[in-house]
């Protein structure tokens, strides 16, 4: 699928979205920022605004298989990824999967549950597959996380590994609606029979993946590979943070601006991708020193603060030839 293609298409998911769920256009994008980037998304925010409403209807629209995990501090690993069991019958174990064997997986409250189990999804978020008992099982294809989290303030949360924060191509939140957004929510509502909205299928597991493709025929100029990488390089060096953007966040950003450029239907990068997705990408692979936090430092405003001081390039730009 070319980029025009593929900017069609996810047209046509975020206007079915848009049908069913009262959020910002810019949320919308954030996700599909990481189903186009073959990542996994992260939602922050407090309970009740529509994140597992939201996880579900991604799903529904891409026309993809669901699956749904309740994360809870008594929750293991093998509630996750599965696990072997007897067969009277036969005398052997088979493998029972579990639910993270899915096109979108819903990993809903993914904070509420301890570091043990956080870190039995590392190897499918990262490799797409899971290993049980020395074995490995390949994920279904594409495979696309969305967690969500509630702020880390509230009761009963852990805070994530930084390793699987890592990990996330984007940190995103829906936050609370206006006053209009909220009435046309309580519109909606009257106007329907059940409580959920429903959305329609608009792509298929085909369609999908060549979505995930169009970015790969983008053109990033040189110019912007040396802007990207200056400006994570820029995040190790700034006094407030003790640990900067990884490499991993580096080629994520990289990632992330490409399809930023899908979604605009462009076949090239500008510096202005790079700004968009730099918030959502790269500020929570930041960790601040101990003395910011007591200064109650924002890691955002650490991140605008560096884009403000790194030089923009100027870049000339030429649609490729047909």
């Amino acid at each position: 699928m070319d980029v025009t293609d593929a900017s069609g298409a996810c047209s046509d998911v975020l206007s079915a979205l848009s049908d069913a769920i009262v959020a910002e256009d810019t949320f919308f994008e954030n996700v599909l920022l990481g189903l186009l980037s073959r990542g996994h998304v992260l939602i922050e925010d407090v309970p009740g605004t529509g994140k597992t409403l939201t996880a579900r209807s991604f799903a529904t629209a891409l026309g993809l298989s669901f699956s749904r995990v309740q994360f809870t501090p008594d929750l293991l690993p093998s509630d996750v990824t599965g696990t072997n069991v007897y067969n009277e019958g036969e005398a052997t174990f088979e493998f029972s999967q579990g639910p993270i064997f899915a096109n979108v997986v819903l990993a809903d409250e993914i904070n509420r549950a301890p570091p043990k189990t956080q870190a039995a999804l590392l190897e499918a978020m990262e490799e797409e597959q899971v290993t049980v008992d020395g074995e490995t099982y390949d994920l279904p294809q594409p495979f696309f996380m969305i967690a969500t989290q509630n702020p880390v303030e509230q009761e009963g949360n852990f805070p994530l590994p930084e390793a699987q924060l890592d990990r996330f191509v984007v940190k995103t939140a829906m936050g609370y609606p206006d006053e209009a957004g909220e009435v046309e929510l309580l519109q909606r509502r009257v106007g329907r029979t059940t409580g959920d909205p429903s959305v329609a299928s608009v792509l298929d597991q085909t369609a999908v993946t060549g979505v995930r493709e169009a970015p790969e025929a983008v053109t990033v100029d040189d110019d912007l590979i040396e802007y990207m990488a200056r400006v994570t390089h820029a995040t190790r060096t700034d006094r407030r943070v003790e640990v900067g953007v990884s490499p991993r966040g580096t080629q994520r950003l990289l990632e992330a601006t490409r399809a930023a450029a899908v979604l605009a239907g462009r076949g090239f990068v500008t510096p202005d991708d790079v700004k968009r997705v730099a918030q959502p990408v790269l500020a929570h692979r930041l960790v601040l020193t101990p003395d910011a936090k007591v200064n109650e430092v924002a890691k955002a405003d650490v991140l605008a603060a560096v884009l403000g001081r790194v030089e923009v390039p100027t870049v000339d730009y030429e649609e490729p030839t047909p």
